[in-house]
């Protein structure tokens, strides 16, 4: 079984300056939902909600 099974890449897009700024992996069958982190943008200077795109 391969260690990345059932894992997709997603792309985190900054909700203030609509930057795409961050790469992770998520598994689809646990958590089908978009997923929101609070991180760091280097292009606003702070930290925001990152939400994921498509």
């Amino acid at each position: 079984m391969a260690k990345s099974e059932g894992r997709e890449i997603i792309t985190l897009e900054c909700t203030v300056c609509k930057r795409r700024n961050y790469t992770t992996t998520k598994n689809r069958r646990k958590h089908p939902e978009r997923v929101e982190y609070k991180k760091y943008c280097k292009h606003c200077n702070k930290h925001t909600i990152h939400k994921e795109t498509r």
